[in-house]
């Protein structure tokens, strides 16, 4: 696997992989690599010929007061894993590489309606630093094909939408959320969790899969909602939101949509940990 720092290394060997009549698949993370990650590239190895990563902590999405000095930062163990499972290039920039001209002078991308809420109503400012950060990797690597989790659902929706309005010749895919034995989804913010509260953390799927099941039932959202509230504080969870909503959309839900998601963010210690449920009505 090749490692590099450099936009011109990246774009001269993804060129000559093209000229070979190569795919290119294209990973994007943030580092602190953890199965999710790893089930990526493998993901990616089935859909192209060679697997470009990037690892890049972005300052750009993160607020004022959230973790950007203390995101975990595992360069050596994360190249070691990539090597592992097969990956071909690695790019590892510096925010100098990426934002030359400082955070405050960059051009920003922004994905209207479905970046204002959740996620982008209680972290102002995220969903363009990560729309702006996905639009000048994938201009950077230019791959055929990239790879997302699904448990980020509205990053995943917002790139898509992205794509498809600035006609990225990029196909996107979603693979399913990675979890642990509990039912908590992989994430790199598990690792700010004491043994008890990644114990208790497991709640937050099954509460999700309360509504799920609820709403087959032919159960009002609201009361399934709040139930689900109850359950979570009572293991002492500190509630950011949790809705029900178009999965195309992510309107507030109607009796005629039956295709919906559940969307989860919520604390528990430091940890702010996020889930979702996509499923279709029977």
């Amino acid at each position: 696997m090749k490692t590099t720092a450099n936009i011109s290394q990246i774009r001269q060997q993804v060129t000559a992989w093209k000229l070979a009549g190569k795919r290119v698949a294209f990973v994007p993370t943030m580092g602190n690599l953890h199965q999710g990650h790893l089930t990526l590239v493998k993901e990616a190895k089935k859909k192209a010929d060679v697997v470009v990563v990037s690892i890049f902590v972005n300052p750009l999405q993160f607020g004022a007061n959230e973790d950007f000095d203390g995101y975990p930062r595992t360069h050596e163990q994360d190249s070691q894993q990539l090597i592992e499972v097969g990956a071909d290039l690695l790019f590892m920039p510096t925010p100098e590489v990426i934002y030359p001209k400082g955070l405050d002078k960059q051009t920003f991308v922004e994905v209207p309606e479905i970046g204002d809420e959740f996620c982008g109503a209680t972290r102002p400012g995220h969903f363009r630093g990560v729309a702006t950060i996905v639009n000048k990797l994938f201009n950077i690597v230019q791959p055929d094909v990239a790879l997302f989790g699904c448990k980020d659902f509205q990053q995943l929706l917002i790139i898509k939408t992205m794509v498809d309005d600035l006609s990225m010749p990029i196909e996107i895919i979603g693979v399913e959320t990675i979890r642990e034995t509990s039912g908590l989804a992989m994430s790199s913010r598990n690792g700010y969790l004491s043994a008890d509260e990644k114990q208790r953390a497991a709640t937050l799927k099954q509460a999700i899969d309360s509504i799920a099941q609820g709403i087959q039932q032919q159960g009002e959202i609201q009361s399934l909602i709040d139930n689900a509230i109850t359950m979570l504080e009572a293991v002492g969870f500190n509630l950011d939101y949790l809705d029900v909503r178009n999965a195309n959309t992510l309107k507030v839900a109607t009796a005629d949509d039956k295709d919906l998601v559940i969307l989860a963010a919520a604390y528990i210690g430091k940890a702010r940990l996020i889930d979702n449920l996509h499923f279709l009505i029977k």
